[in-house]
């Protein structure tokens, strides 16, 4: 792998641990720090050059979703919150 190759794989790896650790949820956090850490892992030996490239796009679409998926969670968590912050008070049940 080209030295140029190698440090962009490195930092697309960094950049998709980095944005799958701001997710909330502790559940969706690990299980896709672990899917990353395994693919990158089982890709580590691939040697031609147009499947490398291949794999590089791929991981690129890959972290958009991730980014999003983070953003939507925490639109999600801020639209509950704000739900949750109105009146706590009963139904209005006034009979004339």
């Amino acid at each position: 792998m080209a030295a140029s190759s190698r440090a962009q794989v490195l930092d697309l790896y960094r950049a998709m641990l980095r944005e799958s650790k701001r997710f909330s949820s502790y559940n969706y956090r690990t299980y896709a720090v672990r899917r990353i850490r395994d693919a990158f892992r089982e890709n580590k030996n691939v040697k031609d050059p147009v499947e490398i490239q291949t794999l590089v796009n791929k991981a690129k679409r890959d972290l958009e979703v991730i980014r999003r998926q983070v953003a939507e969670q925490g639109t999600a968590a801020r639209r509950k919150a704000g739900n949750s912050s109105r009146s706590l008070g009963k139904p209005c049940t006034h009979r004339p």
